[in-house]
């Protein structure tokens, strides 16, 4: 880059390499539409690059885009980080985008509560939920992710790990269903019941599937859903038998009018934590973003 680059540059490359959208990243850095189609023909005359390229309705980044997204990531994050130390650390100044990466059917749970507390604390800022699929090291190494929270089995030094609580699966079926009058179900009648499983790759196995093969036994499957919101509305109008989180169960689950009952089967508890990049440290928004996670777990 020569003596004439505006680094001011860099900052709107990332806005575009993350949104891939000229609209997004202008409502993302306040600049109107026509600014910033004139700052992208600036970044492609410094880069000589065309950097974005129209594929159908979307934009897509060229090779040498993906190449250098990851360093343009990494100068504007530590940029950031040296004004970090002297910013304010009152969250109603906070101009700020926060992008969490977590299963659904958290995001059904905390979701709301996370929405009102950046509302009412920090309203010039704004959350962004990202499915998982978002999750692991590189995201949060490269700053396009500030927190994951879920089911966190990893152990990479340079990643910081919180628990924040424990829970286990129950049953969830519609009312009515035959299963959920059983007094005593067997293992047996369980694992003939025609479940249905959320997996966004389109699964038909589970940890379930492990625990009833050390009985030597499987489970009859007869689906799987994207999502968990769409297996809960499935298992509305079946007789499909699902597994969710006992704590999404008493909210979500109880808003649709399901039933749920205990798995006849020793199952571990799932531990839920979030986990974040140590860059993020001293950051006084991403501590307040912390501490809004931990109290919205709380009170759920």
């Amino acid at each position: 880059m020569d003596r004439g680059a505006d680094l001011n540059l860099l900052v709107a490359l990332d806005a575009l390499l993350e949104e891939e959208s000229v609209t997004l990243a202008a409502e993302r850095l306040g600049l109107s539409g026509p600014a910033m189609s004139r700052t992208l023909g600036r970044i492609r005359r410094q880069f000589g690059d065309p950097v974005l390229v129209r594929a159908g309705r979307r934009m897509v980044p060229t090779p040498r885009a993906l190449a250098i997204r990851a360093e343009v990531r990494r100068v504007v994050e530590e940029a950031r980080a040296v004004f970090a130390s002297v910013a304010p650390d009152d969250p109603s100044t906070f101009q700020r985008q926060f992008t969490i990466v977590a299963f659904d059917a958290l995001v059904m749970v905390f979701g709301s509560e996370l929405l009102r507390r950046v509302a009412c604390e920090a309203p010039g800022s704004k959350l962004r939920f990202l499915p998982e699929e978002r999750s692991g090291v590189p995201p949060l190494r490269d700053g396009s992710v500030d927190l994951e929270i879920g089911v966190i089995d990893r152990g990479e030094p340079e990643v910081r790990v919180e628990p924040l609580f424990e829970d286990r699966m129950v049953a969830v079926v519609r009312p009515g269903h035959p299963m959920a009058r059983e007094n005593k179900l067997t293992l047996r009648q369980f694992a003939d019941a025609g479940h249905l499983l959320v997996s966004r790759r389109g699964r038909f196995y589970g940890p379930l599937d492990d625990a009833l093969a050390d009985r030597g036994m499987r489970r009859r499957v007869v689906g799987s859903a994207p999502a968990l919101a769409a297996s809960l509305f499935m298992i509305m109008e079946s007789d499909a038998v699902g597994l969710v989180l006992e704590r999404v169960a008493a909210r979500a689950v109880d808003a649709l009018g399901l039933r749920t009952f205990p798995v006849p089967l020793e199952l571990p508890p799932v531990r839920i934590g979030m986990a974040w990049h140590p860059r993020h440290d001293a950051d006084p928004g991403h501590a307040w973003l912390r501490q809004v996670v931990r109290d919205a777990v709380a009170a759920a």
